[in-house]
């Protein structure tokens, strides 16, 4: 249910969903800024062209799992390189995705304050939820209900546990690689996945009447 509810929507995942943004559109500066031979990083072999390609899709459904809706998850992906970007000497490419991640969740905790502001300001907006054309009508009706109840139940739980269930059941991550990105040990990681999953399976099953996928969680 995770999979099939929160995937679809996103760039790179889906046929028929919105194409990923051109590199410069995606980071907001020139190509031309980040020639070879200036950069420190570019002798390490990264480039912010390459993380772009790498882990776009990953940074934004970790935006989307976090809270923020599919538009201000590409506006805050955009954050998110644009900080690599201006950062990219510092970034040891072999914890670029962790550097990445840190910075994700910094700019989903900032987004999320501007949302709430603008909603006490605005109240509630419509969601800006899309699909392809090509998905029938009873499909199409599944899945945003899925998403809906997905977005309930990690909307309950505690931001630690909601991580874990982003990074576990949607990411398809393994314990070790979920330790690296929160700067865990892995025993660690792996309780905090354990007690995530206890209470994913708790909200489920009190919203199983919600779900249409079936009663079990």
């Amino acid at each position: 249910m995770l999979d099939s509810a929160f995937r679809c929507g996103c760039p790179d995942r889906l046929r028929g969903c919105r194409t990923l943004p051109d590199r410069d559109d995606v980071i907001g500066i020139p190509s031309n800024s980040l020639q070879p031979g200036i950069s420190q990083a570019a002798t390490r072999g990264l480039s912010i062209d390459s993380l772009v390609a790498q882990h776009y899709g990953f940074i934004w459904r970790v935006l989307r799992g976090l809270g923020l809706s599919p538009t201000d998850a590409e506006d805050a992906t955009q954050q998110v390189f644009m900080i690599a970007a201006r950062k990219l000497d510092e970034i040891d490419p072999d914890r670029a995705r962790s550097f990445i991640y840190g910075a994700a969740l910094r700019v989903a905790n900032n987004a999320r304050r501007g949302l709430r502001r603008r909603r006490e300001v605005l109240g509630d907006a419509p969601s800006d939820e899309t699909e392809p054309e090509s998905r029938g009508p009873e499909k199409m009706a599944e899945l945003v209900r899925a998403r809906q109840l997905l977005a309930r139940v990690l909307d309950q739980m505690p931001e630690q546990h909601r991580r874990m269930i982003v990074l576990a059941e949607i990411e398809q991550l393994a314990v070790p690689e979920i330790a690296v990105l929160e700067g865990v040990p892995v025993g660690t990681a792996a309780s905090r996945l354990r007690v995530a999953r206890e209470k994913f399976r708790g909200l489920l099953t009190a919203l199983r009447d919600q779900n249409p996928f079936g009663e079990e969680p």
